[in-house]
């Protein structure tokens, strides 16, 4: 018994949310554009809470294909679809690499209506009359080649975008690995499942330790005239880049982390 229409759920709001977390990069560059980085911090706020609706009402499905997986004893075909739910990862990290050209002028445009605005609500309401729709078509940007240029010559330091990398692969699998340790482990998958918080927590800590403080620390520089705007987009296209093979490395962590994490279950138990 396999339940398609759960899987294909689960992989749609796990794509949703990765593309929305991919999108929100276009954020900084917009910051540097206008000279409101404040503004934009608040804007991104917004964009992690759509994140976090998609992730509370991913969790549920994702828990389910765990217990019905349990149920019926289909644990061994468990896996293969826990690696889907890390390739629909990787899709929305994809798929929001060629919008970011066109985020970054919506959001400039976004950010510098908040003055006209006074509030989000209104920004919203504004951006939906007739005329202002057909402003944000205008906004369209296609990718060019000629966006990467200067990755080659950039001096972003290079242990911030592996550390990016090897975070973001850890960050992309933890909850999966956990859940997949859990149907390992059916007596204890409670406390196997929540040891995702533990990696997750730890994830969290060097993000915001290693990577965060880099990245605001360049958009600063850029804002103060100390780098170019072009270095800011080139750190944003690394940064995406190293998302999306965060992402399919999460594909190689998954069995590793699943049996560390059976392994501190046994321990802990």
């Amino acid at each position: 018994m396999v339940d398609i229409k759960r899987l294909l759920i689960v992989c749609f709001f796990t794509m949703v949310i990765n593309l929305i977390d991919t999108l929100s990069y276009s954020i900084r560059p917009s910051g540097v554009r206008t000279k409101k980085l404040a503004v934009s911090l608040s804007l991104f706020n917004i964009m992690a809470v759509i994140s976090r609706l998609s992730n509370m009402i991913q969790g549920p499905f994702l828990g389910s294909l765990v217990d019905i997986s349990i149920k019926y004893k289909l644990v061994p075909l468990l896996g293969l679809n826990m690696r889907l739910v890390l390739l629909s990862a990787t899709m929305g990290a994809v798929i929001g690499a060629p919008l970011m050209p066109t985020f970054v002028s919506v959001f400039s445009a976004a950010i510098n209506g908040m003055e006209t605005a006074g509030s989000v609500p209104k920004l919203i309401l504004m951006s939906l009359k007739g005329k202002n729709i057909k402003k944000i078509r205008s906004k369209i940007v296609l990718p060019r080649l000629s966006m990467l240029k200067g990755i080659k010559e950039t001096n972003i330091p290079k242990s911030f975008l592996i550390y990016n990398v090897i975070i973001t692969s850890i960050y992309t699998t933890g909850i999966i690995s956990s859940l997949y340790a859990g149907a390992l482990l059916p007596e204890f998958r409670t406390t196997a499942s929540l040891l995702s918080g533990i990696v997750n927590g730890f994830a969290t800590i060097l993000l915001t330790v290693i990577v965060d403080p880099v990245a605001a620390l360049i958009t600063d520089q850029a804002l103060a005239g100390k780098r170019t705007q072009q270095d800011v987009n080139t750190m944003v296209v690394l940064l995406v880049f190293g998302k999306i093979i965060g992402t399919l490395l999460a594909q190689v962590v998954f069995e590793p982390a699943s049996h560390l994490i059976l392994f501190v279950t046994k321990l802990i138990v």
